[in-house]
């Protein structure tokens, strides 16, 4: 299995052999041998091998943000930037070994006490998407281990180098952090063997890994991304609005899954945030990535390229206007231009899917519940921004939104490691990642009964 640089697709990265589903259970299995003692090392011991884990990764920061910038065509800001998050994500989670794994209750009647404790399940199977391979795998890993669990973690192919890299700096005892390279055939092996699975990529595997878990009647977590929205309010600062909606859209060209690809705009709203948005998108062009100031770089692929493009040219065709952008960008590698769109009829794929890339459409609402009702016009319902100065608009949109994260004048598109990660509707599927969410996820939880022994005392 190979993984190209999506800037410049003749420099191969990483030429990897995969294991195939026996090569991926074996590595279940020495991840199973290898967890009893990794849980029985004490919290001391697996807060300093994950503290050890950030220390590694601050100490090789230029390299790692050049491989991201290099395999899979992630800005050097951001790159840089992702880094640094996945180095804070080791840390916080360092602390959590220490933190109480239960309560003590009192019982019903008589003497004794109740127990509750949380204990881990044994192997916990990641599997990855490429676009932020270090901060995704590293958000899953880091809260397994840290209450005890193995992992084996099988990335999308476009990342391999970076987990390999990942893992190997990290340095943890053999079997307590292992990747496995490969596609649908590890991927669908691991999801058959782990104890615990956390998953997030495109909607129709993330389906396929629930059912397969659900079967086994193993817990899982699934993030199968979004079709986002931004609704913005005739009193917001049109400026920052339009701003924040184009690093939104075009930022890390739109590969994240908390990306903007609607952007509904309220009444009187509508045209000068249409012309403000239009004209930050253009200064949005597609460039290199190792570029410090790039902000939209490639797309990971060629197809990802044409299925783009060829949207685009499809919504035109039927009646859509371009207001930016539409096209490739003449130089080698996959780049297409920052897009906005207005009027793509209903029913249009660009108003049903998520594309992930740098395409965003603009729709008009005639107000706020007309605003939400479009938002939440879709399955897929993982973030959405509103722009606006009137608390009360922004209390009420925040109650009403179905979408997992309600961001208030900010970009769709950040995330807090430290708060619960997660969509509505078919955008995720059962317990949220990150901060306490994601201990949670990774333990059982153990009600135990101690009464006394009887005989004289």
């Amino acid at each position: 299995m190979s993984s190209y640089n999506p800037a410049d697709p003749a420099d191969l990265v990483v030429s990897v052999d995969t294991p195939g589903a026996a090569g991926t259970v074996a590595a279940v299995e020495r991840a199973r041998a290898a967890q009893p003692a990794w849980s029985a090392a004490g919290a001391a011991a697996r807060s300093a091998a994950l503290t050890h884990a950030a220390e590694a990764v601050e100490a090789h920061a230029a390299e790692l943000a050049a491989l991201m910038v290099r395999e899979v065509g992630k800005p050097l800001a951001e790159a840089r930037a992702e880094v640094a998050r996945t180095a804070a994500i080791w840390r916080y989670y360092a602390q959590a070994p220490y933190a109480p794994s239960g309560a003590l209750h009192e019982p019903a009647a008589g003497e004794g006490m109740l127990l509750t404790r949380r204990r881990p399940y044994g192997v916990a199977g990641l599997i990855t998407p490429w676009n932020f391979p270090l901060a995704i795998p590293t958000w899953k890993a880091a809260p397994a281990l840290a209450v005890g669990n193995t992992a084996v973690l099988k990335p999308a192919p476009e990342g391999t180098a970076c987990a390999l890299r990942l893992a190997e700096l990290a340095g943890l005892p053999e079997g307590v952090l292992t990747v496995v390279p490969g596609g649908a055939e590890e991927g669908a092996a691991l999801v058959g063997s782990a104890d615990v699975v956390s998953f997030t990529g495109s909607t129709a595997v993330g389906q396929a890994v629930i059912a397969a878990t659900t079967a086994r009647g193993v817990p899982v977590q699934a993030e199968l991304g979004g079709l986002n929205a931004a609704i913005v309010l005739p009193d917001a600062d049109l400026g920052q609005a339009a701003a924040h909606l184009a690093a939104a859209i075009a930022g890390y060209a739109g590969q994240k899954c908390t990306a903007t690809s609607r952007v509904i705009a309220v009444g009187e709203a509508y045209e000068p945030l249409v012309g403000a948005l239009a004209k930050a998108l253009a200064g949005a062009a597609a460039g290199e990535p190792g570029d410090p100031a790039t902000v939209c770089g490639p797309v990971i692929s060629a197809a990802a390229l044409d299925r783009l493009t060829g949207a685009v040219d499809s919504a035109r065709a039927a009646g859509a206007e371009l207001l930016t952008g539409g096209g490739r960008v003449e130089r080698p590698g996959w780049f297409v231009e920052p897009t906005l769109l207005a009027r793509v009829p209903a029913g249009h794929p660009l108003l049903e899917e998520e594309f992930f890339g740098p395409v965003a459409v603009v729709l008009p609402a005639a107000d706020l519940d007309e605003a939400i009702a479009l938002a939440n016009a879709t399955p897929h319902t993982l973030a959405t921004s509103v722009h606006t100065r009137d608390l009360d608009a922004a209390l009420l949109a925040a109650d009403r939104l179905d979408a997992g994260m309600i961001r208030v004048n900010a970009p769709s598109s950040g995330v807090d490691f430290h708060l619960p990660f997660g969509g509505a509707k078919s955008a995720g599927y059962g317990a949220r990642e990150q901060g306490q969410a994601a201990l949670d996820f990774f333990t059982a939880s153990r009600t135990v009964t101690l009464l006394p022994a009887g005989g004289a005392r």
